[in-house]
């Protein structure tokens, strides 16, 4: 909403601005009807119209704009966010712009209405009006708006440029495990009042089936879903590990099947796989990463170690550590990998659903369609959800870092162009007021060069005071979005750098064709203009 509101005020210092320059050229017209009769409220209330009737305008275009733009926002956001979110145009949307359109429209058309209608009757009667570079209150307020525009550019592109670069360092995030080539899904057969029992057996029949789909070189099941943002923590006893009242002994936990690690690329640095035959009523093991060993200072390899879930007086260590798996992460490509233990599904005692993951030797795109089907022969009536390769699973896992950076990049681009348009515009109209200045400079020797210098001597004050306030305010609107940004600090000197630069790019450019048509005046034309 913030930054929004940024590109609509832009907007609008473009429509004030513009609103001088034909409120100047109609002060003929305002004179004289001043003179005959009118009085300053009708005269105010016409233009006020006119800037409203714009405004509404602008409106009506703005929401066909904002059509495509929740079009974009819908297919960046995972399909349960857009279960949530309604992507379409309602009355409360439509009457938001409406009220928005009316006071934007209001508010800056005030100031050049209230201008426009106070002209000198008599200069301008004569045709007089003309004081270079316009009225010095009208000329200080186009200013002003326009190093304001430049102000709100750079506090978007700072913030757009720091959430791109946290986006790229997400990107390269080390996962721990191989998201090439691997689909999965999920199914509850808890919810088709299954037993425990026949969801043992029901898992069983899965992992075969897909096995011997062609091209299918590994399938699993686990009953927490990796990289989804579910956490299951329990608190954990280990062996040899002296936890005190505060410290922190939990463990995030995992019930999977055998061959797990082979099929998820999750490198065992020893011991080994769980099996089949590490089932209900079989002495209980757990293989653990290596995040595990360093919290609870166990050795590199830890095999044989044991430990418990839950707290209670019973100080029996039940599971045995047979294996130490590389750390990979958990539930959030951001955060840290905690200490993990996974343990053989088959030895929890209730299960109720679980997601399973399919290794393929084939375009996974191809299993999409496939796995679906093999279900229903296994029961037509359980669900399938989830279905989707793992590199989609990743991606919308960091659907808020996509979401943010693209809409602020889009919304600094924007705002940059706008002011852009809106600087060009305030020199535009500066260079023709001063029209006859700069022919009366260059007939007393002035060259082009000293002309242009003149010009985009303007545009550097503007550039470097609105530059500078808008760094300010990006900056702290940095410290304020820390929390959202990945391994990047809000004053990132890269980013600063970067902002400044294509500010100024963007600033002298816009300078350049006015300051250029400036210096190419014809001074005998320029004597004579009015």
């Amino acid at each position: 909403l913030t930054v929004a509101g940024f590109v609509l005020l832009i907007a609008c210092a473009n429509i004030a601005n513009l609103l001088l320059a034909r409120g100047a050229g109609r002060a003929a017209e305002m004179a004289v009807r001043l003179s005959v009769g009118a009085n300053r409220r009708q005269l105010i209330t016409q233009l006020l119209s006119e800037s409203v009737l714009l405004a509404l305008f602008g409106a009506v275009g703005g929401l066909v704009v904002a059509r495509w733009t929740l079009d974009l926002i819908g297919s960046i956001v995972p399909p349960e966010g857009a279960a949530l979110i309604a992507f379409q145009m309602d009355t409360m949307m439509i009457g938001f712009a409406a009220v928005a359109a009316l006071g934007t429209g209001l508010a800056f058309g005030l100031f050049p209405a209230l201008h426009s209608t106070r002209p000198d009757l008599v200069s301008t009667l004569k045709n007089q009006a003309g004081q270079p570079g316009g009225a010095k209150a009208a000329k200080r307020f186009r200013m002003t708006l326009a190093t304001v525009q430049i102000a709100m550019s750079m506090a978007l592109l700072v913030p757009a440029g720091l959430f791109a670069k946290s986006l790229f360092n997400v990107s390269r995030i080390e996962l721990g495990l191989n998201t090439d080539h691997l689909v999965l899904f999920s199914i509850a057969p808890e919810l088709n009042s299954y037993s425990t029992e026949r969801t043992r057996e029901l898992f069983e029949r899965v992992e075969d089936e897909v096995s011997a789909v062609p091209g299918v070189t590994s399938v699993v099941a686990a009953i927490v879903p990796v990289l989804a943002g579910d956490n299951w923590n329990n608190n954990l006893v280990v062996e040899g590990f002296d936890a005190g009242p505060d410290t922190n002994t939990s463990g995030s936990f995992n019930g999977v099947g055998p061959g797990y690690f082979k099929t998820m690329g999750i490198p065992l640095m020893a011991g080994r796989e769980f099996t089949r035959a590490d089932a209900i009523g079989a002495p209980k093991v757990a293989i653990v990463n290596q995040a595990f060993t360093r919290k609870f200072n166990l050795p590199d390899n830890a095999v044989g170690k044991r430990f418990k879930q839950g707290g209670g007086p019973d100080t029996t260590l039940d599971i045995e550590i047979v294996g130490i798996a590389q750390d990979a992460k958990y539930s959030d490509v951001k955060r840290v990998v905690p200490a993990q233990f996974y343990t053989p599904y088959r030895q929890e005692e209730t299960i109720g659903s679980a997601y399973f993951y399919v290794r393929t030797a084939l375009p996974p795109e191809q299993l999409l369609s496939t796995l679906p089907a093999i279900m229903k022969t296994l029961d037509p009536n359980l669900p399938v959800a989830n279905v989707k390769t793992m590199e989609m699973q990743v991606r919308e896992n960091v659907t808020m870092d996509r979401l943010i950076s693209t809409l602020s990049f889009g919304f600094a681009i924007l705002a940059t162009i706008l002011a852009a348009i809106g600087l060009y515009g305030v020199l535009a109209y500066t260079v023709a007021q001063r029209t006859r200045e700069f022919g009366l400079r260059m007939a007393l020797g002035a060259d082009g060069a000293r002309v242009r210098g003149l010009v985009m001597g303007q545009v550097v004050r503007m550039a470097v005071i609105g530059g500078a306030v808008g760094m300010a305010v990006a900056i702290g609107v940095g410290r304020l979005a820390k929390s959202l940004l990945f391994e990047i600090d809000g004053t990132d000197p890269l980013v600063l750098t970067l902002a400044t630069v294509a500010l100024a790019v963007v600033a002298l450019g816009a300078g350049f064709v006015p300051a250029l048509r400036a210096s190419k005046i014809d001074p005998m034309n320029a004597l004579r203009y009015e």
